[in-house]
């Protein structure tokens, strides 16, 4: 799978732009802040409904702009595409497929597949729980395009149990249904109410968590030979899920029993804290290298190659699933060392297309020779 072309209009710094692609590597330089971000971001929005760098639609628009549009075609064998997403902040965004309204944004999921290497994958290994939560939800999505509406029936769910956990732990320090403040509930009808929570979010909770975990068990192995493959006998590496619903269940209902198991067990505690402390929202996905966690113990450069790794991993994983991602290589090279540079080159350049930005040429490894794009003042021209 590839985009044969990319069109943007009022998206990030572009009024309007038509960047034709071929198969192979497609390189996009030019000095920082001049867009050639912009340009890998648009294409991974496509597969993510997101952006690597924001987490709302709004930065994505043009100042001055009502909406953005990202237009691509894509090519799978004989199958080509028209895909279209409408960026509306504050309002639905809107989605056409080979020019057809009756779409939902999510429809598109499955369409484009990426996996992208940025210098912000180095949180994948040093940073928070939930880095490691979204690299395998998007993973996840892109391996099965129906998780997406799991994991948004996961998060309504989530929030709406806070909400009635917040107005039960009111309820309780204004000496409940007697003392309440005007306008709070009470906590017994919280309570009646959690029950038909709890079992929506062990639910949509169990799925996901089967999915985590057998994601986790396929990428192992490729993790692992990916890190051999960039650091020469500095592993092995290992992946451990870690749930906070305990158990060893590995079946849907079963991990739907842990779930309510242990949202029964946390009630006193979530009531008192006015949160969900219980479910995938809670979990952690560790990672090892060698007999340590990599976070906190890794150097420097062996943290670079962990995150490396697991990108190739999702990469080799989606390619033996029957559809090859586009792979974005995002002002990574600059951040890497000579040695690590000419490998992660090597391991990319037979990809059916690799899409990369760099701020100079010296930036490129010559084994990924291919087209030259120069960005510079809003202008993208062939080099």
């Amino acid at each position: 799978m590839h985009v044969t072309h990319l069109s943007l209009a009022d998206f990030r710094s572009y009024a309007r732009v038509e960047v034709p692609l071929d198969p192979g590597v497609t390189a996009f330089v030019g000095p920082n802040g001049q867009g050639k971000t912009n340009l890998v971001e648009a294409v991974g929005y496509l597969a993510t409904l997101g952006s690597h760098r924001v987490a709302s639609d709004a930065p994505l628009v043009r100042m001055g702009a009502e909406r953005a549009v990202i237009r691509a075609a894509v090519r799978q064998g004989e199958r080509a595409q028209l895909i279209e997403l409408e960026l509306n902040p504050g309002r639905a965004n809107r989605a056409r497929i080979n020019r057809s309204s009756q779409v939902k944004p999510r429809d598109v999921l499955g369409i484009v597949r990426t996996v992208l290497f940025a210098p912000e994958d180095l949180a994948l290994v040093k940073g928070d729980p939930g880095e490691r939560r979204r690299f395998l939800d998007e993973l996840i999505t892109a391996r099965a395009p129906r998780m997406a509406g799991v994991r948004s029936d996961y998060e309504r769910v989530l929030k709406q149990r806070n909400t009635l956990l917040k107005s039960a732990a009111m309820a309780r320090r204004h000496g409940g249904r007697a003392g309440a403040a005007p306008g709070t509930r009470s906590s017994g009808a919280d309570l009646s109410t959690l029950d038909v929570w709890d079992q929506h979010l062990a639910r949509a909770g169990a799925e996901l968590l089967a999915q985590r975990l057998d994601l986790t068990a396929a990428l192992q192995p490729l993790a692992d030979k990916a890190y051999e493959q960039l650091a020469p006998g500095g592993g092995p590496v290992t992946l451990e899920y870690r749930s906070s619903a305990e158990g060893t269940g590995h079946s849907r209902e079963e991990l739907y029993e842990q779930l309510m198991a242990a949202l029964t067990e946390a009630r006193k505690q979530e009531i008192e804290r006015g949160v969900t402390l219980v479910g995938p929202h809670r979990d952690d996905l560790l990672l090892r290298l060698g007999q340590l966690p990599a976070k906190g113990y890794a150097s420097h450069g062996e943290s670079w190659s962990y995150a490396l790794a697991l990108r190739l991993a999702s990469y080799d994983l989606l390619r033996a699933e029957g559809n090859e991602p586009v792979l974005v290589l995002d002002d990574v090279f600059a951040e890497l060392d000579a040695r690590r540079r000419e490998r992660l080159a090597e391991l990319v350049a037979p990809a059916e297309q690799v899409l990369v930005t760099a701020a100079v040429d010296d930036d490129v490894p010559e084994v990924l020779a291919g087209t030259r794009f120069s960005v510079s003042g809003g202008e993208v021209t062939r080099a």
